[in-house]
C-alpha cells in the first residue's frame, strides 16, 4: 500500500519498473521500447517535484490513491499515452514530458478483492491528476472520460471519482480547429446517467471547482478530506464575473459545505478518503461472512425511564449494527435526523433515525431532504431500509413555513410510496401523526413489519398538546393553577396509557411489541422472507443530487 510517506521516493529507493533496467530497454524492439519510454513520463517516479509538492500540502498523488483503492496488480489504464490539446503553443517533447494522460488517470481495476468475489469487485476509476496542469478538464480527458463512463453505462461497473481539479481549461488551442465553445460535448450527460445504475462514489481533497465539482456533485456520496474547497465557480471564474477576488480556500470550505449537505462525510486526508471510499462501495457489493455484534441486551437499557429525557440514537444504531460496520451520512446537516450504511449479520442495508438531541426529533426541511435522498440512494441499489423511529412529528410554527416545510416533508411520502427494497419499521420511543407515518413508508401497514420496544407510545399528535387542544374547555373550566395542573397531569396519563405500544399492538395498528434484544431477529427474518433477488433489484431510475 502506498502511503503519503512513501508516495516521495525516487526511483532509486522504490523498487524497479517491471520492464527491467535500462540495459533491458535497450535490447528490446525499439518499438516496444517506445511504448515504455511513453508510459514512464506519467509514473510518479519520473515526476518527483510534483509529488513532493504535494507531500508538503499533506496530500497524495492521484496514481498513489489509486494504487491504494485497487487490489494489488488489479488495474489497467485506459488512454495513458494522450497529451494536452496544445501542439499550436507547446512542442510535442514537452507535451509529453509535461502532460501526461492529458491530467486524467482512467481505467478498469478490482476494488475489496479480498472480501468479495470477482464480478463484485469490478469497478471503474476515474481520477483527474491534479499534477498535471491542476486536474484541469481538457479536449482530449474529456473524450477519455466519456470512452469510460460508456463502459462503466454498458457493462454496469461502480465508479470511483477523485475529482480534485481546477474545471475547464482554456489553453487547448488545438481544439479551436474542431469547435466553438466545446457545450455539445456528452461528459456531464452520460456522467449524470450513472446515477442510479451503479454506485457513484466521489472523493475530493484539494481544490475541486467549475466542471470539476459539476461532475463531483452528481455522485451518490461526497467522500472530502478536510483540506477541501469545493465550489461551482473559482476563484478565476468568480472575479472574471466581477464578483470579487478570493483565495480558493474560502470558496466552498468543509466547515460550509459538510454544514450545508453538499459533503456527505468529511475526512481526515487522501488515506481515510480512500479507505473511507472502500467501505462505502462494499455495502453495494454485497454480504459478508465475517461479523461480530454486541451483547444485545444492552439495547434494553438504552431509553430513559424518564420519557422526557433525551438519549443518543446512534448509540442504539451502533448497538444494533455488526460492530464497526455503521458508516453515517451527512452528519452535520439535516441533524434532527440520522442516515447511514450498517450491516446486520453481515447484510448489508440503510438506517434512518430521528434524533431527539435536535428539536425534540422534529422532522424539518433539511431532515426531509436527508431521508427522502437516502431513501431512494437505498432503493436504487437495493439496499433494505431500516427505519428507527421516536418523533413528536413534522416540526410545526410559522417561521418554519418559511423553510417550504410542506413541500420538503412531502418529499418522504412520495420517495417512500415508490420504494420497493424491504423496509422495516422500528418504534423506540414517540410515534405521533404525520412526521411517524413518513418515517414508516407512509404508515404502519406499509412497511414489511412494524414493530415497537415497550417504550413505545403513539399518538395523533404530542399527548400534551393533544391533552391542550382536545380538553382546553375543561381545563378552562378549573380555576385553580394547581388542580387545572393535577387534571393536565391526570389526562395525559390517561393519553399516553391509551398510546402504549401494547396497546396499539392489540389494536393491530402495529404488528408487534418486541424485547429490544430480539430486534435483530426480526430483521433478519424479515430480510429470509422477502422473494430470493427482491433485496437487490433496483427500484428508482435515479438519486437526486439533493
Amino acid at each position: 500500500m502506498t502511503t503519503l510517506e512513501d508516495n516521495g521516493k525516487t526511483a532509486a529507493e522504490k523498487s524497479p519498473p517491471s520492464a527491467g533496467g535500462e540495459s533491458e530497454t535497450n535490447s528490446l524492439r525499439p518499438e516496444l521500447a517506445e511504448v515504455i519510454k511513453r508510459h514512464s513520463y506519467g509514473l510518479d517516479e519520473n515526476r518527483p517535484d510534483a509529488v513532493a509538492k504535494r507531500l508538503a500540502k499533506n496530500q497524495r498523488s492521484a496514481r498513489a490513491n489509486i494504487e491504494d483503492l485497487c487490489d494489488e496488480g488489479r488495474f489497467i489504464e485506459y488512454g495513458a499515452l494522450t497529451m494536452a490539446a496544445q501542439r499550436g503553443r507547446r512542442t510535442l517533447d514537452d507535451l509529453i514530458e509535461k502532460t501526461p494522460g492529458d491530467g486524467m488517470i482512467a481505467g478498469l481495476g478490482s476494488v475489496n478483492g479480498c472480501l468479495f468475489p470477482e464480478d463484485k469487485a469490478r469497478s471503474m476509476i476515474i481520477a483527474y491528476d491534479y499534477m498535471v496542469l491542476a486536474g484541469t478538464q481538457g479536449f482530449f480527458n474529456h473524450k477519455k472520460i466519456d470512452r469510460m463512463l460508456k463502459l462503466a453505462y454498458d457493462e454496469r461497473l461502480p465508479l470511483i471519482f477523485f475529482a480534485e481539479g481546477g474545471g475547464g481549461r482554456p489553453g487547448d488551442v488545438d481544439a479551436g480547429g474542431v469547435q466553438v465553445a466545446g457545450l455539445d460535448l456528452s461528459t456531464f450527460a452520460s456522467f449524470a446517467g450513472l446515477s442510479g445504475r451503479v454506485p457513484v462514489i466521489g472523493l475530493n481533497s484539494g481544490y475541486c471547482f467549475a466542471g470539476n465539482a459539476a461532475l463531483l456533485g452528481c455522485c451518490d456520496v461526497i467522500i472530502a478530506a478536510k483540506n477541501s474547497s469545493i465550489g461551482m465557480g473559482g476563484p478565476v471564474m468568480i472575479e472574471g464575473g466581477g464578483l470579487g477576488v478570493f483565495r480558493p480556500e474560502e470558496v466552498g470550505p468543509m466547515d460550509v459545505q459538510t454544514q450545508n449537505g453538499v459533503v456527505d462525510i468529511e475526512v481526515a486526508d487522501d488515506i481515510e478518503m480512500v479507505a473511507v471510499g472502500k467501505k462505502y462501495l462494499s455495502y453495494f457489493q454485497g454480504p459478508v461472512s465475517q461479523w461480530d455484534a454486541a451483547d444485545q441486551t444492552a439495547l434494553r437499557k438504552l431509553i430513559p425511564e424518564n420519557r422526557r429525557r433525551v438519549y443518543d440514537v446512534r448509540t442504539i444504531i451502533k448497538t444494533l449494527a455488526d460492530t464497526d460496520s455503521f458508516l453515517e451520512l451527512r452528519a452535520r446537516f439535516g441533524l434532527g435526523a440520522v442516515t447511514g450504511l450498517l450491516r446486520i449479520e453481515g447484510r448489508p442495508m440503510g438506517v434512518i433515525a430521528n434524533n431527539c438531541k435536535h428539536a425534540g426529533g422534529a422532522i424539518e426541511a433539511d431532515d426531509a431532504d436527508k431521508i427522502a435522498r437516502f431513501m431512494q440512494l437505498c432503493n436504487a441499489h437495493g439496499l433494505p431500509i431500516l427505519s428507527l423511529c421516536d418523533t413528536p412529528g413534522f416540526m410545526v410554527g410559522p417561521e418554519i413555513e418559511e423553510c417550504a416545510q410542506v413541500r420538503h416533508v412531502c418529499r418522504m411520502f412520495v420517495v417512500g410510496a415508490h420504494v420497493s427494497v424491504p423496509y422495516f419499521t422500528v418504534v423506540l420511543r414517540r410515534a405521533y401523526g404525520l412526521g411517524v407515518m413518513a418515517m414508516a413508508k407512509g404508515g404502519f401497514h406499509e412497511s414489511l413489519f412494524t414493530a415497537s420496544w415497550p417504550t413505545g407510545e403513539f399518538g395523533g399528535m404530542g399527548l400534551e398538546g393533544a391533552v391542550r387542544a382536545g380538553y382546553r374547555k375543561e381545563l378552562e373550566a378549573v380555576k385553580d393553577p394547581q388542580e387545572r395542573e393535577g387534571l393536565f397531569e391526570k389526562l395525559v396519563a390517561h393519553s399516553y396509557e391509551r398510546g402504549k405500544a401494547i396497546n396499539a399492538a392489540a389494536h393491530l395498528e402495529i404488528d408487534a411489541v418486541i424485547d429490544p434484544a430480539d430486534t435483530r431477529k426480526w430483521i433478519m427474518q424479515g430480510l429470509r422472507s422477502v422473494p430470493a433477488g427482491h433485496a437487490g433489484e433496483p427500484g428508482h431510475a435515479f438519486v437526486d443530487p439533493w
